[in-house]
């Protein structure tokens, strides 16, 4: 995993289809507004039917406060435009540790780590690929197979154009790196809350 930091204006790959993506049309900029960015959009028919609004700041955090953020921000917007004819329940949350990796700032963060990944269109006689990010590129990604069978090759090259989906797989290593990442996250905004609340000149006194 790189620290290299998330860009704003980094679109992402994998996108929805049908009232998903009239939902995501609708919220991604209110959420960019908040300065955050917005990862997936779900609507399912869990709990009744729930719509699941994911998002991060472009650090790769997202607090409760955030959520609630994004919850009061987004809610008057979807009771505007109605894009879901049914009644359903408003879901915020982070991407978590085993999360989506929806932009190329994704691979890159989290290159060398174990994820799955499923294609469009076959790639080496295949279309669903697990193992290691390697050598992320401008235009795609490898993936280094952890469990080839026999005779398969074990490097598979994935071009962006051809990512249908992709998400981390949950192990200690991806913990340790997420909660140091996490860790070091929140001790930069402590840094850079604590600068602006500093006078900007202590020493004035009558």
């Amino acid at each position: 995993m790189t620290d290299e930091p998330a860009m704003p204006n980094d679109q992402r790959l994998v996108t929805e289809t049908g009232v998903d993506a009239r939902i995501a049309e609708i919220v991604e900029p209110v959420i960019e507004a908040l300065d955050m960015r917005l990862v997936r959009v779900r609507m399912s028919g869990q709990n009744g039917n729930t719509l699941q609004i994911m998002a991060e700041r472009n650090d790769g955090t997202m607090s409760v406060e955030d959520c609630e953020a994004v919850s009061r921000a987004v809610s008057p917007v979807l009771d505007v435009e109605d894009p879901v004819e049914k009644a359903y329940h408003l879901e915020i949350s982070s991407p978590g540790i085993d999360r989506p990796l929806v932009r190329k700032s994704d691979f890159v963060r989290w290159e060398g780590h174990l994820a799955r990944c499923d294609a469009s269109v076959l790639i080496n006689g295949r279309k669903r690929f697990r193992g290691y990010i390697r050598n992320v590129t401008e235009t795609g990604f490898s993936i280094e197979r952890d469990q080839p069978a026999y005779g398969e090759d074990n490097i598979a090259v994935i071009p962006f154009s051809a990512l249908a989906e992709a998400k981390l797989v949950l192990t200690d290593d991806l913990i340790r790196e997420s909660l140091r990442a996490d860790k070091a996250a929140k001790a930069a905004a402590a840094a850079n809350g604590a600068d602006t609340d500093e006078p900007d000149d202590a020493g004035d006194s009558a």
